[in-house]
């Protein structure tokens, strides 16, 4: 089964926020850009990272797939 990773494009980024409002679990505010805190880089597939994708007004979250599972939990 493939995994669901996030990442921040700060190129894009302009500091809106929006995904740390959203899901601060995963998101932090870091020098004005979002960034992925370390160690939730995996955390793609929960429905409040997909949320906070569609809502990025920069759309600078990505979500791509990736060869291992999401969660060591999952199947």
């Amino acid at each position: 089964m493939k995994g669901q990773k996030v990442s921040v494009d700060r190129e894009l980024c302009y500091g809106s926020a929006e995904c740390v409002h959203r899901a601060p679990a995963v998101f932090e505010f870091v020098d004005g850009f979002g960034v992925v805190r370390p160690g939730q880089e995996e955390a793609g597939d929960a429905p409040e990272i997909l949320e906070a994708a569609e809502k990025c007004p920069s759309q600078a979250i990505s979500i791509t797939l990736t060869d291992a599972p999401s969660s060591p939990d999952r199947p």
